[in-house]
């Protein structure tokens, strides 16, 4: 079962999102211009997109069973 091995990697792209979520929240409070406001708030919604696509990608890995890549070398 592949269950136990993906409780880790959805636990911690939770954490991420919701760090990164709370930067986002505190961001949109500074009072500087328009294009910096959107250049800082880019950065962690950039983040946020690296973490679900890398969890993705683990689940397809544990899925095929190449859970230990590093086993083969």
């Amino acid at each position: 079962m592949y269950i136990k091995k993906l409780i880790a990697p959805i636990i911690v792209t939770i954490l991420l999102l919701s760090y990164y979520g709370f930067i986002l929240l505190n961001l949109v409070r500074i009072p500087e211009s328009m294009g910096i406001r959107i250049l800082l708030l880019v950065i962690p919604l950039g983040f946020m997109g690296v973490s679900i696509y890398v969890l993705f990608e683990r689940i397809k890995e544990i899925r095929s069973g190449d859970e230990d890549d590093l086993g083969k070398y």
